[in-house]
């Protein structure tokens, strides 16, 4: 992905057999932003076992998206197990995420999200 907007990248892929990899590293945005992103990938299924998406402004975490589920919290149910943590409260504000998926990349929807703050 080639964007004007993104000055540098650490991400990675590398492959712990040959059925499945990790996607890990972090991308650096023009406007201050930095997303940490790490993915689990099943080669063979074409799909993507696990993420975590954490996007920071300097040292504060302005949101994340991830998908451990939280059965328990029903209005997370029409995107489960898919959501974003927001303010305030970070860490228990959760709300439904549509534009994730496991078996569609996420990226590009996150970073286009990030080019608009």
């Amino acid at each position: 992905m080639n964007r004007a907007s993104i000055v540098r990248s650490t991400v990675i892929v590398w492959s712990d057999s040959p059925f499945t990899g990790i996607a890990e590293g972090e991308v650096f945005f023009s406007n201050g932003i930095r997303l940490r992103m790490r993915e689990e990938l099943d080669f063979d299924a074409a799909l993507i076992a696990s993420y975590g998406y954490e996007i920071y402004r300097g040292v504060e975490r302005l949101f994340w998206y991830d998908d451990f589920p939280h059965p328990e919290d029903a209005s997370l149910a029409s995107t489960f197990p898919h959501h974003k943590h927001v303010p305030p409260d970070i860490r228990h504000n959760r709300i439904p995420a549509p534009n994730m998926s496991f078996s569609r990349p996420n990226l590009r929807g996150v970073i286009s999200e990030i080019e608009v703050l």
